[in-house]
């Protein structure tokens, strides 16, 4: 899209959001142009909170399916716009039910199911508490139960494990296959190729990858470690979208180098272009599940921002 028509699209999204009585929601991780025609930027723990006292009725959250789901789930009475409904997150889906009958069968009232919020509705009705990457060791740490089955993601799963000893962490298979297909022979690389730098990674990253890192944490976490650093130079161990936040934050004088091809396909399919076509037509409306199943979603995720003091 050329600078004009990118500027005319934006300038069409201000006023289509003044019509609409709508905001503009985006993960750090959609395309750069995207983040700058939105009302907030944030990880998903963060928009999740937002989304909760926001006067707005329209809802438009440029990100992937999970996201949304998450959205309506938190504010049923408001109409929440997805711009691609197609974007995906492959981890959201890895989760088998009948590991979670398994758990609770073995463990009974001494374990809690604690689901990450990049998951589906269905997967959270069947657990007892959500949480993100920003807010999963305190949560986990929080809970009375003994044993946790963390689902879907294992890495992160296996973090909290490592934070919280004194917990049984039972992990499932799944993870976000852009984070687990980073290299960590790609991290040690560029450490030596700058060997001054901060490594600062996410906790979907292998253990492999974790171990070289000088700062593991949610997207949020690595943009507060990297403006408030006195160090110069990072490698950043996660989607290559945050670098507009990481450029905004930082000014000019920190440098940051990222994994090769470390984008998100999914988050990259949300263009300006769709934001505005959301927001001229409604279209992209998310739609949930039997109401059964969302009563007992959005009890996890409450409990989620009930838990970690919202």
């Amino acid at each position: 899209m050329s600078q004009d028509l990118a500027a005319e699209t934006a300038a069409r999204i201000e006023q289509l959001k003044k019509e609409r009585d709508a905001v503009v929601l985006a993960h750090y991780y959609v395309p750069a142009e995207v983040q700058a025609v939105a009302d907030y930027v944030g990880d998903s723990f963060a928009l999740a909170k937002l989304a909760v006292d926001l006067p707005q009725k329209v809802l438009v959250i440029a990100g992937v399916e999970f996201m949304g789901e998450s959205m309506k789930l938190l504010n049923p009475a408001k109409t929440v716009l997805m711009p691609e409904p197609a974007a995906g997150c492959p981890m959201a889906h890895m989760v088998r039910e009948q590991t979670i009958a398994d758990a609770r069968a073995t463990y009974g009232d001494d374990v809690a199911v604690v689901c990450y919020v990049n998951s589906t509705a269905h997967a959270k009705s069947l657990s007892d508490v959500c949480v993100t990457s920003s807010n999963a060791v305190p949560v986990v740490r929080a809970l009375p139960q003994h044993h946790i089955l963390f689902i879907p993601d294992q890495n992160l799963g296996r973090y909290v494990a490592e934070q919280v000893p004194q917990k049984h962490i039972i992990l499932n298979d799944g993870c976000c296959p852009f984070h687990n297909a980073i290299a960590a022979g790609e991290v040690a690389s560029l450490k030596e190729t700058h060997p001054a730098a901060k490594v600062l990674a996410h906790p979907e990253c292998t253990r492999e990858v974790l171990e070289l890192a000088d700062c593991i944490g949610s997207t949020a976490e690595i943009i507060a470690y990297a403006a408030e650093s006195a160090a110069d130079e990072f490698i950043v161990v996660t989607m290559e979208g945050v670098a507009a936040e990481l450029a905004r934050r930082c000014g000019a004088g920190k440098r940051f180098w990222f994994v090769h091809d470390s984008s998100c396909p999914e988050m990259d399919k949300i263009t300006l272009e769709r934001v505005r076509a959301c927001l001229e037509d409604m279209s992209g409306a998310v739609e949930l599940p039997d109401e059964a199943t969302c009563t007992r979603a959005a009890a996890a995720l409450a409990r989620m921002l009930e838990v970690s003091g919202r």
